[in-house]
């Protein structure tokens, strides 16, 4: 499979229930546990969902600029996705485009006559799957004279109005906000094997607004890094400490009830190429205000036992929650 494609597949199983928030403990409040267990599963949905979908927008990001020579640097990949030749004609006023094929369900304008030089994802239906419906755009900015394949390269990305809509049950959210790239290493996947590690640091805060109106601030601080060991695998782990020391943490903010939460990766996060591009190991620990822990484990199997390439059956997590009264319980689900 070529690189350039690479990326597709990332795109679809990266950070499927990557961040798992946990339950909300209603029986002081004289909820029923019908009803902690619909929270849980809401919230669960909530953050994976978002998650998953700001991991998407990262790699669109990586695809965009790996597939344009005049960004990425030496090495860049060629324009062909497929049996689609993307159009990257330069026209008199230094704007490529609209690119197609790469990026199914978007066009892609670059501009690189601009100070700083930007790529405008333009997002407008079903992707290739048809499992999703997007709308709304993405600029990515970078500096005149910077190329992502250099080490410190950093670039910007503006999320706008990007409806996000999950064509099995219409769930919808919208994201909106920025967030920086680095490319901390320097390189292009296309020579990973030789370069054998690139690191790159995600930084950035979104605004999320849920389907009943209700509007949430996320903050993001994580490093990804891509090795080779039978193809490509990417390891993700948090960056940001907060006051009372906590580390590893990847993502803060609120849920949609209005309950603080951060989620620390307190087990590195691995996807294998090998593995057809699955999560298949890693621990997320998830700390809310109110007291409520749940630490998930992925990779294992239906018994929740650590499991080795699955090929087309399900991984599962397991997560392990604790009350704020000290009680726990444990549920595994497949993803």
């Amino acid at each position: 499979m070529k690189t350039i494609n690479l990326f597709r597949v990332v795109l679809i199983t990266t950070c499927m229930g990557l961040f798992f928030a946990c339950k909300k403990d209603n029986s002081a409040n004289g909820g029923s546990s019908n009803n902690s267990q619909n929270d849980l599963q809401t919230q669960a949905d909530d953050q994976a969902q978002v998650s998953d979908e700001d991991e998407a927008v990262t790699n669109d990001v990586n695809t965009a600029l790996y597939s344009q020579a005049s960004l990425a640097g030496n090495g860049s990949a060629s324009v062909e996705s497929g049996t689609t030749t993307i159009n990257t004609t330069e026209k008199s006023d230094g704007i490529t485009g609209p690119i197609t094929g790469l990026i199914c369900d978007a066009t892609v304008e670059v501009n690189t006559t601009s100070d700083p030089r930007t790529v405008t994802i333009t997002y407008n239906g079903t992707n290739c799957w048809g499992n999703r419906k997007r709308e709304g755009v993405v600029v990515i900015s970078i500096p005149a004279g910077v190329h992502w394949g250099d080490a410190g390269a950093t670039v910007t990305i503006s999320i706008q109005s990007l409806k996000i809509t999950r064509m099995s049950d219409k769930k919808s959210i919208v994201l909106d906000g920025t967030k920086t790239i680095t490319n901390v290493t320097g390189g292009l996947l296309v020579n990973l094997a030789s370069l054998q590690s690139i690191t790159h640091k995600i930084q950035g805060d979104l605004s999320i607004t849920f389907a009943s109106g209700k509007q949430r601030q996320w903050s993001v601080f994580k490093q990804r890094v891509f090795s080779y060991d039978n193809g490509i695998v990417i390891t993700t782990t948090g960056l940001h400490t907060d006051s009372l020391n906590n580390s590893n943490v990847a993502e803060w903010g609120t849920n949609r009830f209005g309950i603080a939460f951060e989620s620390l990766i307190s087990q590195p996060k691995v996807i294998r190429q090998d593995c057809d591009f699955r999560l298949t190991a890693g621990q997320n620990t998830i700390l809310r205000s109110d007291n409520i822990t749940s630490v998930v484990t992925y990779g294992l199997d239906a018994n929740g036992e650590p499991t080795s390439c699955p090929g087309t059956g399900n991984y599962y997590f397991k997560a392990v929650v604790t009350t704020a009264n000290g009680t726990s319980y444990t549920i595994i689900f497949p993803y």
